[in-house]
């Protein structure tokens, strides 16, 4: 068996979990693949590849020309990069593995404290030899709002009231009754991008959810307000919300998660002192990796075994 394990940006798949058992012939790849004919040509004659969440898409035109191609298996189990169903009719079983959800939370967290005490122009300034740049903005008694309720936004939530923060959430499903279950505030979406001090992203991104923080959104928000975007790109417009951070229409953005990724080298969000910018590293922790390629290892010996487990297209 041969065993493709992609997008290891860190070179740590073979570390975090034991592949031995399996008896496979395995190569990790590290660099991302430059599109669908350099994926079928780097991935010709695998018989599993394990992809590392939505970093290389799996569209049918690509199972199509991958006829060797067994195995596909997903860590965490929504990776709206594959195409199910085409895995289905190409033959190819798609498994899952488990995920963890804390380091997501802690990562927006460290992103909101970044944002509110400006901390990466502090941290440049004292690099170059300065001192204090800046005004942070104290978080207690502010209006936290989130952009979804879900097991993400309502855990953000919960650190927030530790703060002593004020949390009012919006999405297109949220009743009061399911707010108040988490001593949240539900309110209309105009009223989270007026009243909110930080925003926070926590939606899973469809059809309905694309785009839905644009131009309009992001002008209603507080010129002293922070955005933050720890779920998915697309769901902020990426050009407009450039717009506004060179306009100060908001005081800052803090981001790990792009329309393209990994982000290109002369995209204009590099360029802006108000925008935060992280390597989508949301997840990217020991333990959930650990998780990834050790249920990764379990998904592998149930195939080899005639039985497989975690399918996500049976």
């Amino acid at each position: 068996m041969k065993i493709a394990i992609l997008d290891d940006y860190q070179n740590v798949a073979l570390q975090c979990a034991d592949w031995e058992p399996l008896g496979a012939e395995i190569e990790v790849f590290t660099e991302p693949f430059a599109g669908p004919d350099e994926v079928v040509a780097r991935l010709a004659g695998f018989d599993v590849v394990v992809a590392m969440r939505e970093r290389t898409p799996f569209p049918a035109a690509v199972f199509d020309r991958l006829p060797e191609l067994k195995l596909l298996v997903s860590t965490g189990r929504r990776n709206a990069a594959i195409d199910l169903d085409a895995a289905k009719r190409r033959g190819v079983v798609v498994s899952a593995t488990g995920a963890l959800a804390a380091p997501t939370v802690e990562h927006a967290w460290a992103l909101i404290l970044a944002g509110a005490r400006n901390l990466p122009l502090e941290f440049r300034s004292m690099r170059e030899g300065g001192w204090q740049v800046g005004l942070g903005m104290a978080l207690r008694d502010k209006t936290l709002g989130l952009l979804g309720l879900g097991r993400l936004g309502a855990e953000v939530a919960r650190i927030g009231q530790a703060f002593g923060m004020k949390p009012i959430a919006w999405s297109q499903n949220l009743t009061p009754e399911r707010a108040a279950e988490h001593g949240v505030t539900a309110v209309s979406k105009e009223d989270l991008f007026a009243q909110s001090d930080v925003l926070s992203v926590h939606l899973v991104l469809s059809e309905r959810t694309r785009g839905l923080v644009g131009a309009a959104e992001l002008a209603a928000m507080k010129p002293t307000a922070l955005l933050v975007n720890t779920s998915r790109g697309p769901i902020v417009d990426e050009s407009a919300l450039v717009e506004a951070l060179r306009g100060k229409e908001i005081a800052a953005a803090a981001l790990d998660v792009y329309d393209v990724e990994p982000l290109p080298a002369d995209h204009p969000l590099r360029t802006l002192d108000n925008a935060i910018l992280t390597p989508h590293i949301g997840y990217v922790s020991r333990e959930t990796y650990e998780i990834f390629y050790g249920g990764a290892v379990e998904d592998i010996a149930a195939f080899q075994a005639g039985e497989p487990i975690n399918v996500l297209n049976g």
